[in-house]
C-alpha cells in the first residue's frame, strides 16, 4: 500500500474511530475484519482510552507456565524463522493471548513495556480490544492490524501481524505468533511470513504427535487377545476401529462413553492413552459419588439417588481411593487413627451393603461396580493439566466436615493441587469459578489476580471488595 493510500486510509480510520468511541454512526467503515473486531471489543466494554494490557502472570510464575506449555520446544525454531525482522518484536502467546515469550529490538521492547506488550500480559480482544494477537485468536486466521485499526488510541503507533497455532492432537488453539513494530506499516510480506511460521510450528507439533502415536500403537500391538479400541490421551481413535464407526475423535468425560449408536463403552487408561472396551452385557449398576463442595454427600446406585451419612461417605471415598481394597484394620486406621476399632468398621460395612448390595465385596473390602466420583474426575483433570475442565468440576473441598485423618490428607492435597493448577494456568473465568468455593472465596492471591482485571469487569470490583474485607 502506497503512502498516499495509507494517508487516506488513516483519515478514514480516524473518523470511524471517533464515531465508534462516542457511539455515533460510522461515516465510512474500515474493512470487515476490523469492523467486526471493534464491535466485539466495544461489547466487551473496552475503553479506547485505556493505557495497556493487564498483567496475568508475574515474573515469579511465568517460568513454570512456559515449562509446561507444548510450544516451549518450538520457540527457538519460531525465533530462527523470524530473525530477519530486526526492527520489530517477536511474541509467542498461549491460546488465551497471554504473552509467554518475547524477543527482538531492545529499543522497541522498552516502548512495548509501556503498553504491556511484554511477558505475562494478556492480549485478547476482551482485554485490550482490536489487536493482532487477540483478533487472530478471535478470527481463527492470520491477520494484520494497521496502526489506527487498533481500538485503543495508545496502540495507534503500532502495527502487527499475527497467526494462531492449532494443536493437531487436541484440535485446540494453543498459541499465537505475532510480530509487532512501531513503524508506520510492517512490510507487506510480514503477515505471510508469520502465517508460514505458525504452519511450521503446527507441522512440528504434528510430527511429535505422530511419534507418540507410533509408540502407543507398538505397545497396543504387543497385547494379546482383543484389546479394544486404542485412543490417544486426547480421544483420537488410533487403532481397533477399521470401519471408522467411531469417527476421528471421542470426547472423554469419565470412565464411560456413550457412543453414537447409544451403546456404552468403558474407558481404561493404557500407557499414554486409553483403551475403549464394550460394556459387558450383564454389567452391574454403576455407583456415582458426589462428595465435593458444601452440599451433603450423596450417591447414585443404578437409578436410585440416596443421601449418605458422613461415615458411610468416608468409607466409600476411601474404597474409591484404594481400588485394590482395604482390610477392616486399614479402614479403621484411616477413619479413626490409632483410636479405631475394626469391629465398628465391619458393622458400618454391613449397613452399607444392605443399601448397595454386591457393589461392596469383602476380604478385602473393595468396590466391584463401575464407579464415577467427582473427586476422581478432578484428579483426572489435574493429571492432564486441564484448568478449564478443572474449574467446572471442582465446587469445593472433599467431604468438608470429615475429620478422618486419611480424608483430611486427601482433601488438603486435592485443594492444594487445584489451587496451584488454576493459579498457574487458569484464565480469569476459571479463577472466578474457584473464587466461588468456600476456600477460594477469600483467597488473597486469587483475588489479587481478579482485581487486576479491567475496572469495567464486575469480577474486578467484587475481588477488590473482598480484599478490603
Amino acid at each position: 500500500m502506497s503512502y498516499g493510500h495509507l494517508n487516506a486510509y488513516s483519515r478514514l480510520l480516524r473518523g470511524a474511530h471517533e464515531a465508534a468511541a462516542t457511539g455515533r454512526t460510522w461515516p465510512e467503515l474500515p474493512r470487515s475484519l476490523i469492523t467486526a473486531s471493534w464491535e466485539r471489543s466495544l461489547e466487551a466494554g473496552i475503553d479506547p482510552e485505556s493505557k495497556g494490557a493487564p498483567l496475568i502472570y508475574d515474573v515469579s510464575r511465568i517460568k513454570d507456565v512456559r515449562q509446561a506449555h507444548p510450544l516451549r520446544p518450538l520457540v527457538p525454531l519460531i525465533a530462527q524463522t523470524l530473525t530477519g525482522l530486526a526492527d520489530e518484536v517477536l511474541i509467542v502467546t498461549d491460546g488465551e493471548g497471554r504473552i509467554l515469550w518475547r524477543d527482538g529490538n531492545h529499543t522497541i521492547m522498552r516502548r512495548a513495556d509501556q503498553i504491556g506488550l511484554a511477558d505475562g500480559h494478556q492480549w485478547t480482544e476482551d482485554s485490550v480490544g482490536t489487536n493482532g494477537i487477540g483478533t487472530a485468536l478471535a478470527a481463527g486466521r492470520p491477520v494484520h492490524v494497521y496502526s489506527e485499526e487498533h481500538l485503543m488510541r495508545v496502540l495507534h503507533i503500532w502495527s502487527c501481524s499475527a497467526a494462531p497455532i492449532t494443536d493437531p492432537d487436541s484440535g485446540l488453539v494453543i498459541g499465537c505468533v505475532d510480530v509487532s513494530g512501531t513503524s508506520r506499516s510492517l512490510h507487506p510480506a510480514t503477515v505471510a511470513l508469520v502465517a508460514a511460521t505458525a504452519k511450521l510450528a503446527e507441522t512440528q507439533l504434528a510430527l511429535r504427535m505422530h511419534e507418540r502415536d507410533e509408540r502407543l500403537r507398538r505397545r497396543y500391538e504387543s497385547l494379546r487377545g482383543q484389546p479394544g479400541v486404542l485412543l490417544s490421551s486426547t480421544g483420537r481413535v488410533l487403532l481397533g476401529d477399521p470401519a471408522g464407526d467411531l469417527g476421528e475423535r471421542l470426547r472423554l468425560t469419565g470412565r464411560r462413553v456413550i457412543l453414537a449408536d447409544g451403546s456404552v463403552a468403558l474407558v481404561e487408561p493404557f500407557s499414554d492413552g486409553f483403551l475403549l472396551r464394550p460394556t459387558p452385557s450383564a454389567a452391574p449398576a454403576a455407583l456415582t459419588l458426589t462428595f465435593l463442595g458444601e452440599r451433603p454427600p450423596r450417591a447414585t446406585f443404578g437409578d436410585l439417588e440416596r443421601p449418605l451419612s458422613l461415615r458411610h461417605a468416608e468409607i466409600l471415598a476411601l474404597l474409591a481411593l484404594h481400588p485394590h481394597g482395604l482390610r477392616a484394620e486399614q479402614l479403621s486406621f484411616y477413619l479413626y487413627g490409632d483410636e479405631g476399632n475394626p469391629v465398628t468398621i465391619r458393622a458400618e460395612i454391613h449397613r452399607l451393603r444392605a443399601q448397595l448390595g454386591e457393589a461392596i465385596a469383602a476380604k478385602p473390602y473393595r468396590l466391584t461396580c463401575p464407579l464415577e466420583a467427582d473427586f476422581l474426575e478432578v484428579r483426572r483433570h489435574l493429571s492432564v493439566n486441564d484448568p478449564r475442565a478443572l474449574a467446572r468440576a471442582y465446587p469445593g473441598p472433599l467431604l468438608l466436615r470429615s475429620e478422618s485423618p486419611e480424608i483430611r490428607r486427601e482433601r488438603d492435597e486435592l485443594e492444594a493441587q487445584v489451587r496451584a493448577c488454576l493459579l498457574r494456568h487458569g484464565s480469569p473465568d476459571e479463577l472466578w469459578a474457584y473464587a466461588q468455593t468456600c476456600n477460594g472465596h477469600d483467597d488473597y492471591e486469587v483475588l489479587e489476580r481478579l482485581a487486576a482485571l479491567p475496572a469495567t469487569d464486575p469480577r474486578s470490583a467484587t475481588a477488590r471488595s473482598r480484599l478490603r474485607v
